[in-house]
């Protein structure tokens, strides 16, 4: 490891990050399969995947000039108890903590290197393909729920990358599959959205149904929502090295908000079927949960109170 490659992953665990791997930028592994995925319609209503595709399939063209990434990861708590919102959105919104932690992480690699460096941070807002980034880093290897799996860590973190213009020694990829024979996530997912093994069918998965999705949820799918209100961590939850290896949740940002904190299913579907327009923005200022906006959060209540018998 160079003293350079050394002081970047240094300054990255010193802001909290609990993985950091370097990759050189260049054609995304991934690519084929990441342009058979959408000519599948597996990517359903979200149209951004197609207007990025171009890009996604080459890590250099996202950011003009940058040829190197750093791949951070940040744990969100996989040991927190289950509940009607996915553990990744009970808190503040982690594109807008890890952004400011990369730009904080590129300042000191400026500083490290005695020049401006040209950079950006990325964290889920551009045409990359991260897993692929994560993987050729040395983070992890895609699990059969396609998550990127850490050997160490399980798979309850987000992933992040700053693309900058210099070249740092990478880390070896992680060329190797630790799930073997195991199905748990593909067994266990209520509405079959795992197709098969990694490739996911966006449009049946329940994250999918109560975030992305516009539209009325089919009637097929309601059963399997049950209690959930927003997202899911089922095949997560199930697989073996989170059994194993999930961490408690130590970020405070990302301890629940006091709209969800403590509140089953049943509560937190009729508190927000009774909010007003206002009331959603106060409550979920600076929440991953306002990409559903106050029509997607009442559509999943009111499915959600159905499940449970609240026909009213």
């Amino acid at each position: 490891m160079t003293p350079l490659s050394n002081l970047i992953k240094g300054q990255a665990y010193g802001l909290g990050f609990d993985l950091v791997g370097i990759a050189t930028l260049g054609p995304a592994q991934t690519a084929v399969a990441n342009d058979e995925w959408l000519e599948k319609g597996y990517a359903g209503e979200m149209a951004y995947l197609h207007r990025g595709a171009a890009k996604r399939r080459d890590t250099r063209l996202p950011f003009a000039g940058a040829t190197s990434a750093i791949v951070v990861g940040l744990d969100y708590g996989g040991r927190s108890p289950s509940g009607p919102v996915a553990r990744y959105a009970r808190g503040d919104d982690y594109h807008d903590l890890m952004v400011r932690k990369l730009d904080a992480l590129h300042v000191s690699i400026e500083v490290a290197a005695g020049h401006d460096v040209v950079g950006k941070a990325y964290v889920d807002t551009g045409p990359i393909l991260e897993r692929d980034l994560a993987r050729r880093a040395g983070l992890g290897w895609f699990g059969k729920n396609t998550n990127l799996l850490n050997p160490g860590l399980g798979s309850f973190f987000f992933i992040g990358a700053l693309l900058i213009g210099l070249d740092v020694e990478p880390d070896a990829p992680f060329d190797e599959d630790r799930c073997g024979t195991c199905t748990r996530c593909i067994d266990a997912c209520p509405t079959g959205a795992l197709v098969e093994p990694r490739v996911l069918d966006a449009t049946r998965c329940i994250s999918y149904l109560t975030i992305e999705a516009k539209f009325e949820i089919p009637i097929e799918f309601h059963d399997a929502i049950g209690s959930l209100i927003y997202g899911c961590d089922i095949c997560q939850e199930v697989c073996p090295y989170n059994i194993k290896f999930a961490q408690e949740l130590k970020v405070p940002e990302f301890e629940p908000r006091a709209a969800i904190a403590g509140k089953d299913a049943d509560t937190l579907a009729r508190d927000i079927l009774a909010m007003n327009d206002e009331e959603f923005r106060v409550a979920f200022r600076g929440s991953p949960m306002k990409r559903a906006k106050l029509r997607g959060l009442r559509r999943n209540a009111a499915v959600v109170l159905d499940n449970m018998g609240g026909k009213s």
